[in-house]
């Protein structure tokens, strides 16, 4: 699934080339996750004024209104001067006098959604239960070690949940509970405030470093020009288990979480 870092490199990798772009056509095909929320036709002649993130969230603001993008389990975009055909996975056209954006989903769990403002029902929906952003420079120590406090669920499992702090997917939070020495089964009203900060700054790096890699492709993601990413390769114990870990050389162990494999150093994160 795409998690903040490849959600960002494909903001990065497009952004700048459809701003100021005039929409010219819009193609519906297959039924995504969920409705687009207007006629398409209604965004004809519209201009983009340029590309944010919210979470795992492409926000494309518009002259008028904003298209709310989510990439789902496969999801994917690509931006070019290409308008051959769509194929069987192609599920929404974005054309515009600057190039084409075209999102491919072969499981359809992504969507794009239409809203009026980022105050309407829609995207209240969609966005307003996000936690915080820990990109953005905001990212406060006291704000996420208070979050962790009202949660008796696994560390590993309120990171993944999104409305404490967004996008530290399955991967990234194996590496920053590692990078922090916490133990991925530790319950997160248990993390001291010394080891809140500890996991917010690994958390920062971890996700920073990712986004400078490309992001990770372990199938099949690559940025809205084609590119993959890398993060993958330098991994610290994601995907590793059994191998030597590259700070001790224990073996990294590996357990399921929520449906999730997770990944650590039982040597490393003692607790």
């Amino acid at each position: 699934m795409p998690e903040l870092p490849e959600v960002e490199v494909t903001r990065l990798s497009f952004a700048d080339r459809i701003a100021q772009a005039r929409i010219t056509g819009v193609r519906v095909g297959k039924a995504l996750r969920w409705p687009l929320g207007c006629v398409p036709q209604s965004l004809l002649n519209r201009q983009v004024l340029g590309v944010r993130r919210r979470g795992k969230y492409l926000l494309v603001d518009l002259d008028q209104g904003l298209l709310l993008w989510h990439l789902g389990m496969s999801g994917s975009l690509r931006f070019s001067q290409d308008r051959s055909p769509p194929g069987t996975h192609d599920h929404f056209d974005l054309d515009t006098d600057q190039g084409l954006l075209r999102l491919n989903d072969p499981r359809r769990f992504g969507a794009v959604v239409y809203a009026e403002s980022e105050t309407s029902p829609q995207a209240i929906k969609l966005l307003g239960h996000l936690g915080i952003e820990p990109l953005d420079g905001q990212f406060d120590l006291d704000a996420f070690h208070h979050g962790l406090r009202q949660r008796r669920s696994a560390i590993k499992q309120v990171l993944l949940g999104g409305d404490v702090v967004v996008g530290v997917g399955n991967i990234y939070a194996s590496e920053a509970l590692f990078l922090a020495g916490i133990r991925p089964t530790l319950r997160a009203d248990r993390v001291s405030r010394p080891r809140a900060e500890k996991l917010r700054a690994a958390i920062v790096d971890v996700l920073a470093r990712a986004v400078l890699k490309g992001g990770s492709t372990l199938r099949d993601f690559s940025s809205a020009d084609g590119q993959q990413g890398y993060f993958q390769l330098e991994a610290m114990v994601y995907g590793r288990a059994g191998e030597p870990c590259r700070v001790c050389a224990t073996p990294i162990r590996q357990l399921r979480q929520g449906q999730r494999s997770t990944y650590y150093c039982p040597t490393c994160q003692k607790a």
